[in-house]
């Protein structure tokens, strides 16, 4: 009999705030270790926790992305544990009261939609990053008392693809709304994955895959361990519950711990933080305030005649979507063909972001202007791309320093053509013969006897004009 896998996902984001969750420490990524911590990080005693109001907001911002419903009086608990990682010996989170619940993100599997069920969400206090060698283990409480949510689906998913396109559309969706920046390979979302399979109606033994590395690798792991399970169970063995590892290098999952009783974190209302009460007024305030959704910018982007294609490179690159979010009055398929070709190679190239360019608004109208009235051309703009991006020039100052001008007068453009029609008698006569590639030979002559002076789009439209006036 078939084998059916039933899957659960849990998922920490990381909220983007300035400070932590219950002290004034900075939150940010990156910095020399134990720079960002203080004594109440630190678990000191009799520090007492402040709960910071932007962590609640972007909880609220969450909750209404992924279409949870929002809890509007609730407590903290008190998780009760000893590890290093946590040095007051419990986590502050939400046991009892999570602030959402009942939600649900709709995935498109080829054509096929599905709304991936969510079980809850709650915020927590993420703990201190441990470091671990042969002979010791390192503690860097930067990351102490950061902010999370925690995202719990249903076990409703039934494929590795389903995981995968869930844990991409809620990282699309909490990107966008400015909740986290989802940065997997920082830790800024960090993924669970609990697997079952059964042959019965009756789900089978939960093992959990935990931490693992990228969405890519939550569909291996999850396949890895649908034929893992799968050939112990043939082979007359009982699965035990487990908690395991994804190693990405040897394509497998590593057993850290079997489960043998259920965790006592003695759960309680934490006692130093008053009960939370959400308003209408607080949430329809905050939901005001969530930026524009990837949904209704790719409407947008595919009204403006954008190609799918690029409608999904510019939905990848939320730098670049941002950007051109603040024009009101621009023609978005001409901004979106330099953003993602000319623009986003210069910017591999430097290792730079948009942002520390001198692409200015008033910059970036004025060579969409040019390209769409054919004063300046593609290659032109190639020519100039550094002095767009590097320096303060107006883009006429710079077209001028560089002695660009983009002819458009039919009859000068003609001129040109005629002139090397009549040098490439032999080309010309190939071509007239079916062999097309003359006609780039030609165009190239022509591109050269201007200079690179005559919009290219207009040469090659009259060069083929005239070319099948003598056939």
């Amino acid at each position: 009999m078939e084998y059916k896998k039933t899957i659960g996902i849990e998922v920490h984001v990381e909220l983007k705030t300035k400070e932590k969750l219950f002290s004034p420490s900075i939150n940010s990524y990156g910095s020399l270790a134990n720079t960002n911590c203080n004594i109440i990080d630190l678990g000191y005693p009799g520090v007492l926790p402040t709960l910071n109001q932007e962590a609640i907001d972007l909880a609220i911002r969450a909750c209404s992305v992924l279409n949870c419903k929002i809890r509007k009086k609730m407590h903290f608990d008190r998780k009760n544990y000893f590890y290093p990682d946590n040095p007051k010996n419990f986590q502050i989170t939400q046991e009892r009261t999570p602030i959402g619940y009942d939600g649900y993100v709709e995935i498109d599997d080829d054509g096929v939609k599905k709304k991936i069920e969510i079980l809850e969400m709650h915020i927590e206090e993420d703990t201190c990053k441990s470091i671990h060698s042969k002979e010791r283990t390192l503690l860097d409480f930067n990351r102490a008392g950061v902010p999370l949510v925690e995202i719990v689906t249903k076990p409703c998913i039934k494929t590795s693809k389903e995981a995968t396109l869930y844990l991409e559309k809620l990282r699309e969706l909490l990107l966008y709304a400015g909740v986290s920046d989802c940065k997997i390979e920082e830790g800024s979302m960090r993924c669970d994955a609990n697997i079952s399979i059964s042959n019965t109606d009756s789900l089978g033994v939960k093992i959990e895959v935990k931490n693992i590395g990228s969405i890519t690798n939550v569909g291996l792991a999850i396949d890895y361990e649908g034929i893992r399970q799968e050939k112990l169970l043939q082979e007359g063995k009982t699965l035990k519950e487990e908690t395991r590892r994804y190693d990405a290098k040897l394509g497998k999952t590593i057993l850290m711990r079997v489960k043998e009783t259920g965790n006592d974190y003695r759960y309680f209302p934490e006692p130093d933080i008053p009960y939370l009460i959400l308003t209408d007024e607080k949430i329809k305030e905050v939901e005001g305030n969530i930026p524009t959704s990837s949904s209704i910018r790719r409407e947008k982007y595919l009204k403006a005649g954008i190609s799918l294609v690029n409608v999904e490179k510019l939905i990848a690159n939320k730098d670049l979507s941002d950007y051109l979010e603040e024009f009101t009055n621009i023609n978005l398929k001409t901004a979106s063909n330099l953003l993602l070709g000319d623009i986003q190679a210069y910017l591999n190239k430097t290792n730079k972001t948009i942002k520390d360019t001198n692409l200015t608004k008033e910059k970036m109208l004025q060579i969409v202007e040019k390209l769409d009235t054919n004063v300046i051309s593609n290659k032109n703009f190639k020519d100039i791309i550094e002095d767009v991006m590097e320096t303060d020039k107006s883009v006429s100052d710079i077209l001028e320093l560089k002695g660009i001008k983009n002819v458009v007068d039919n009859e000068m453009v003609l001129d040109i053509i005629n002139k090397v029609i009549k040098e490439q008698e032999k080309v010309v006569k190939d071509y007239l013969d079916g062999n097309d590639r003359s006609l780039k030979f030609l165009m190239g002559q022509v591109m050269k006897e201007s200079k690179g002076s005559v919009n290219p789009k207009l040469a090659n439209d009259l060069l083929i004009e005239t070319l099948n006036s003598k056939k």
